[in-house]
């Protein structure tokens, strides 16, 4: 029998960037908020032994317990999906921060064209991809959603410079960009003598103190070479744990509870009421109403709780029908290896965000009239700090032990580079996400099924820009280039990127979309669902700044329905399919 608690004006579900502007910004606006964290409770001081490489990169100590709960897994509709049992091609975070604990930073706002790409493409080159390809524009324009990323890089104190290729900007960087090293030089010398652009990249480790606009203090970045998988023990990483959450925690309208595991979303009359949760460590179960529920989980999660809570027309690969699961995408790695005879670099410092790119080859930032794809990738070189354990690079036909392993290993150490793109990811018809009919979770709920294989879309982008990689790596003076290869089929292990995207995605028409673009669910109108599963594509970037950008956007929408006593705050192109 679950116990009711007292009602409240906001409850969310997840306290990592997303649960943690919503929370910030509704506390400071008066109202009563409770943040559900099924994980533990973390600080800046918890992360002052962070430097264990065995236990936080390769036995992934801040991630999800895979034994209680994962994902299934197949390439196709005909394939029987396994669950994964092993963190692999990417990383589900858990604990309050979520993934911006052990995020590396990289700080970017999705290009004009991402947001009405649909539109763009059409009028520019046609149905370049054809009906297979279900693209689609966001509902929002950049320069709609403009000042929300500006908002969250005064919050989160990003570093940077002027992206001449990028999305325009009407305001400089909060602060200045990171250090420049010889590795970057480097890549910025050759990439100018091939008439490219490069910048430094923008940045969550901060170049500089900073404290931002609710009072938070960020501090100077060590160039410790420990950001992606870790806690930053300088409380340098731009984290929900050093912004948002003490800013909501301080206004005294927000309770964090942790250890509490959200199992349904309660809905009547076509509104979220509340959710039931369980409270991990004491197996209790609770029920929390609220006038506004906020999904601010990982994008798996947000579109599973859907999925479980009944909520939404579940997406149909088959008909084409429904919207929820529908859209994921992932992310593809173009990119060179350089192996150097005679030049050596220092790759053991560094920080997750400390880099340069290109954009000249992201976007429609280059014709494309004459080639088979669409988009394209940031090209970038970092320097994120090459630990001892795991980076032994060696260049093709070394064993894989022994002497010449050895050998080759100690030479090339800090005798490699790596050339890399983001490359961005369109939504096929066949790759989606719904509830496993077999396998459950540690609570005896269906786990969600990831259907997923690489597209042809995928695999001509990835030649076109690879090729682009090697050239840059050649100006470099390397004496090896090795070309980055795409299997046959998308494996879920080994890790790859954590920018999954995608499932509950954001669009004019609630035929098309889930949500709105305030994030507010067609078909239920006080659920706002926020995060990369609004991402009806994903882009040739790291997801987190446009997602910090879609949250602040969210966040205004829930203060304006709370003051209007309820209602859309939007009008579909169609009309709802109200559950």
């Amino acid at each position: 029998m679950a116990t009711t608690k007292d009602k409240v004006d906001v409850v969310t579900i997840g306290v990592g960037w997303t649960g943690g502007i919503i929370a910030a910004e509704l506390s400071k606006a008066g109202y009563n908020v409770v943040g559900l964290e099924r994980g533990e409770d973390r600080s800046t001081e918890d992360f002052q032994m962070m430097h264990d490489e065995y236990r936080y990169d390769l036995r992934h100590g801040l991630m999800q317990d895979t034994s209680k709960e994962t994902i299934t897994f197949r390439n196709n509709l005909d394939e029987l999906a396994l669950p994964m049992r092993q963190q692999g091609s990417f990383l589900l975070g858990s604990g309050v921060g979520g993934a911006g604990v052990h995020w590396n930073g990289q700080t970017w706002r999705f290009l004009p064209y991402d947001l009405e790409i649909k539109s763009m493409t059409e009028e520019k080159y046609g149905n370049k991809l054809g009906d297979e390809y279900t693209l689609q524009d966001w509902g929002i324009t950049y320069d709609e959603l403009e000042p929300y990323f500006y908002q969250f890089e005064q919050v989160a104190g990003i570093s940077g410079e002027d992206n001449p290729k990028g999305a325009p900007r009407n305001n400089d960087y909060p602060t200045p960009p990171m250090k420049s090293t010889p590795i970057l030089d480097l890549f910025k010398e050759a990439t100018k003598n091939m008439g490219l652009h490069p910048f430094q990249m923008p940045s969550g480790n901060l170049s500089e103190n900073y404290e931002n606009p609710d009072g938070e203090t960020i501090a100077q970045c060590q160039y410790c070479g420990f950001c992606e998988r870790f806690g930053c023990e300088y409380g340098a990483k731009s984290s929900p744990n050093v912004t948002v959450i003490p800013t909501a925690k301080k206004t005294g309208n927000f309770e964090l509870r942790t250890h509490s595991n959200v199992v349904e979303i309660i809905q009547e009359g076509g509104k979220a009421t509340g959710v039931r949760y369980v409270d991990v460590l004491s197996g209790e179960e609770f029920i929390q109403p609220a006038d506004v529920v906020v999904l601010t989980s990982y994008v798996l999660n947000n579109t599973r709780l859907l999925l479980q809570s009944n909520i939404g027309q579940p997406y149909n690969p088959e008909t084409g029908e429904g919207v929820i699961g529908k859209n994921y995408c992932y992310q593809i790695l173009p990119g060179a290896a350089g192996f150097f005879e005679e030049k050596k670099f220092n790759t053991f410092m560094g920080a997750g965000s400390l880099g340069a790119t290109v954009d000249d080859y992201n976007g429609d930032n280059f014709d494309h009239s004459d080639l088979d794809f669409i988009h394209g990738g940031s090209i970038s070189i970092t320097q994120t700090g090459r630990r001892p354990i795991a980076s032994n690079v060696t260049p093709s036909g070394t064993p894989s032990w022994g002497a010449e392993f050895k050998k080759n290993a100690i030479k090339y150490h800090n005798r490699t580079l790596n050339v890399t793109s983001q490359g961005a990811s369109m939504p096929h018809r066949n790759n989606y996400m719904d509830l496993d009919p077999t396998y459950k979770d540690y609570y005896g709920n269906p786990l969600l099924r990831l259907t997923y294989d690489f597209t042809e879309q995928d695999r001509k982008l990835h030649e076109y820009i690879t090729q682009v990689c090697a050239e840059i790596m050649g100006e470099m003076g390397a004496d090896i280039i090795e070309e980055a290869e795409m299997s046959e089929h998308y494996d879920i292990v080994p890790y790859q990127t954590t920018h999954n995207t995608g499932g509950v995605i954001m669009g004019a028409d609630s035929q098309t979309s889930a949500v709105n673009n305030y994030l507010q669910m067609w078909d239920s109108e006080s659920l706002f669902v926020v995060g990369a599963s609004a991402f009806a594509h994903n882009g040739g970037y790291n997801p987190t700044g446009t997602v910090g950008a879609l949250a602040y956007r969210a966040a205004e929408g829930i203060q304006k329905y709370l003051e209007n006593g309820g209602g859309q705050l939007v009008k579909s192109k169609s009309k709802s399919r109200l559950t």
